[in-house]
């Protein structure tokens, strides 16, 4: 069953935040995501405003979770550090 990162971003650091994006794309394709949304216009309606929106597709749960764990991706969010307000949820999706 596929699985969804979901995140929400407000850079805050542009400078630092591209060594993060410079880094994660290995992570990513090592488990095998699919962006679906990456930033693009949007709208809220509810919530918190935050600027970026990303909608990541796994083919797994568990592949989801390898990603953010490995140490690809964790060397990405060293990287990020301090450079956005980041709020990142996993979800299983519906069969």
């Amino acid at each position: 069953m596929t699985a969804y990162w979901i995140a929400h971003v407000t850079v805050t650091d542009p400078l630092a935040y591209a060594a993060y994006q410079a880094l994660a794309p290995a992570a990513f394709a090592t488990h095998g995501a699919r962006f679906l949304a990456r930033g693009g216009t949007s709208e809220v309606l509810e919530g918190q405003s935050l600027t970026r929106h990303v909608i990541i597709e796994f083919p797994s749960l568990a592949a989801a979770k390898a990603c953010y764990d490995s140490p690809e991706y964790q060397a990405a969010r060293k990287a990020r550090s301090g450079a956005a307000i980041v709020s990142v949820v996993i979800v299983e999706g519906i069969a």
